[in-house]
């Protein structure tokens, strides 16, 4: 059912499958050119449902990206082609190659799900690319790509105070000792 799409993604992308399953996997996803992301790779976590392609596939990034429409810790993605509108008129290959970069093209800060990104989207526009620059530096190098695994809570644990500091959920740190 899925073959036709490993192969033609296998082709443009970097595919790794999850447990030797069809239904999960990991797509390499670099951003688009000519944007404030376009130095940047991101791990994206796809999980397709039983029922694709009539139902939309779990879309998410698994490296951190500063984005209004992508929560910061989860990696959830706000897009209303995946969530609400889904067709099975589209295929993953329309996530990749329009819908994702779009999403970073044309953010939505009027629906965010990172409230720090919007607004300073919103008040400052230099500065939101700047953030976003440094967040690719940081979060998102090609050559640290393969080193990313999936994102779990005890992963959490080990950010810097300062990496907390930019969360708007400051109570979710939790105290372990230093070593």
């Amino acid at each position: 059912m899925f073959g036709w799409f490993k192969i033609r993604m296998m082709s443009d992308y970097k595919v790794e499958m999850i447990n030797d399953g069809i239904q999960e996997f990991f797509v390499d996803f670099h951003g688009p050119k000519e944007s404030p992301y376009e130095k940047g790779v991101w791990r994206i976590k796809v999980e397709l449902p039983d029922a694709y392609p009539y139902k939309s596939p779990s879309v998410g990034f698994v490296n951190k990206i500063y984005h209004p429409n992508v929560d910061e810790m989860s990696g959830s993605v706000c897009l209303d082609v995946i969530n609400q509108t889904w067709s099975p008129m589209f295929d993953l290959v329309n996530v990749f190659e329009v819908f994702l970069p779009q999403l970073l093209l044309y953010p939505n800060p009027s629906d965010p799900l990172n409230g720090d990104a919007a607004a300073l989207m919103m008040r400052d526009r230099a500065a939101y690319d700047q953030r976003v620059k440094e967040y690719c530096e940081k979060y998102a190098k090609s050559e640290d790509i393969g080193a990313v695994e999936e994102k779990s809570s005890d992963e959490e644990d080990d950010l810097s105070e300062d990496e907390y500091a930019s969360s708007d959920d400051d109570d979710a740190v939790v105290g372990k000792a230093d070593p």
